[in-house]
């Protein structure tokens, strides 16, 4: 153990009814339920092709669905029925509702297909949460 790199640890794998707004950190296996193209822009006739898409992906795992925002070459990685373990996903808040995303810090990775089925009657996406500020007097 003494000649471990110092700072790698275990992920702690958490499941989709856990997530809660402005959390991130988390590592996720989850399948892809639904993926669809929502943005694609740029150019790809220029020197450094710079084309950028998002596309929603609806994903979950035994106890739920959220829907993951995915990126450039994440969208090619999500395809419907795959299962991807997320590293280091963030929820970010759209409109009142939880997204999962994961940006240059974490990784999207195609992995061996689960045995789990997808919770479809628990999507925390549609779950609409607000913003009270709390002063502390």
């Amino acid at each position: 153990m003494a000649d471990s790199k110092p700072g790698l640890r275990k992920p702690v794998f958490t499941k989709v009814e856990q997530l809660r707004p402005g959390t991130s950190g988390h590592t996720l296996t989850v399948k892809v339920v639904s993926a669809k193209m929502v943005m694609q822009k740029g150019r790809s006739d220029g020197p450094q092709s710079r084309q950028m898409r998002i596309a929603e992906c609806l994903v979950g795992d035994e106890t739920g669905m959220i829907i993951f925002t995915a990126r450039n070459e994440q969208v090619d990685l999500m395809k419907d029925g795959a299962t991807v373990t997320l590293r280091n996903a963030k929820i970010d808040m759209f409109k009142g509702s939880m997204r999962l995303a994961v940006d240059k810090w974490g990784r999207v990775e195609v992995t061996e297909a689960a045995s789990f089925t997808v919770k479809e009657d628990n999507n925390l996406s549609l779950i609409e949460y607000e913003l009270v500020n709390v002063v502390v007097e």
